[in-house]
């Protein structure tokens, strides 16, 4: 596995320097195979914003055809099978990040960040991750445990380069990677949801499967801004409290246990679908006249 790294062109100077730093701590200490970096030949331009009707996060790149340009640099000329992305993020204003500061608002940046990842992966075939680059934040006393580890360092590089690492590779589906041992969707046995996010590709894709469909879980306690819910979309699932109780349920699901049987008067008596009742005489509905 070889990953390579990509720098916006709109990155400062000390920025970059930050970002470079980063990554040859993780070759150094975590020994991780990033191999080579390439610059963007244009800055990205990245916007991002707030859909006002879905409350989701989102945006986009002006100069999408540079970041190709970039990547495809980097799997030509190293090889790479995984490629991490900075992209130059506008600095927000402190007062836009507070509720996601105190662990209980929408990651603004995130919506974007899919798109970019999503654009390299659908070109090349292979594993990508965005990091942005942005300023440091004020130092703040209120800040949610959750949202603590990125706010100690310069990026959020590490941990990118961590995953890429290690991330899967995809193959065309045929005998010969079959033999390899690569992993189908059919493999998949369990999904974890939050409650009212039923609504991406993959969880569609996985619901109305016709032969192996998994069992999916939706996590109550795990609300989101969406309203996909799985009534609303007429998917079968597993409603659970919380994450407790889904590795519960993915527990005896995988140990070949109905979850249900484990909840009160969840199990209903077996019903017959024939028309012979026990006593081994079949039934009737037609109507006769005498």
């Amino acid at each position: 596995m070889q990953v390579g790294l990509v720098l916006d062109a709109g990155i400062e100077e000390h920025l970059r320097v930050r970002h470079l730093q980063v990554a040859d701590a993780t070759r150094a200490s975590l020994g991780l195979p990033v191999v080579e970096y390439a610059v963007t030949d244009t800055p990205l331009e990245v916007e991002k914003w707030v859909n006002p009707t879905t409350g989701q996060s989102t945006g986009r790149i002006k100069h999408p055809d540079s970041l190709l340009r970039a990547v495809e640099n980097l799997v030509k000329r190293s090889q790479v099978d995984a490629v991490a992305v900075v992209g130059r993020f506008p600095d927000d204003e402190v007062d836009d990040l507070d509720d996601y500061r105190l662990g209980i608002g929408i990651d603004i940046l995130a919506g974007v960040e899919a798109i970019i990842s999503h654009l390299v992966v659908k070109e090349f075939q292979i594993p990508c991750a965005h990091a942005p680059a942005v300023s440091p934040l004020p130092l703040t006393s209120s800040l949610s445990p959750k949202s603590a580890a990125e706010e100690i360092g310069y990026t959020f590089l590490p941990c990118v380069l961590a995953g890429l690492s290690n991330a899967p590779q995809y193959l065309v589906k045929n005998p010969e990677s079959l033999a390899k041992g690569c992993i189908l969707a059919s493999d998949v046995d369990s999904v974890i949801l939050p409650v009212d996010a039923c609504g991406g590709d993959g969880a569609l894709a996985f619901a109305r499967s016709k032969r192996n469909k998994p069992l999916i879980i939706c996590v109550e306690e795990n609300e989101t801004v969406l309203n996909d819910t799985a009534d609303k979309l007429g998917i079968k699932v597993v409603r659970v409290s919380n994450y407790w109780e889904a590795i519960g349920v993915v527990a005896a699901h995988k140990a070949g246990i109905d979850p249900n049987s484990l909840r009160r008067n969840k199990i209903r008596n077996i019903q017959c679908l024939s028309d012979v009742q026990a006593n081994g005489f079949a039934v009737s509905t037609a109507s006769s006249v005498t």
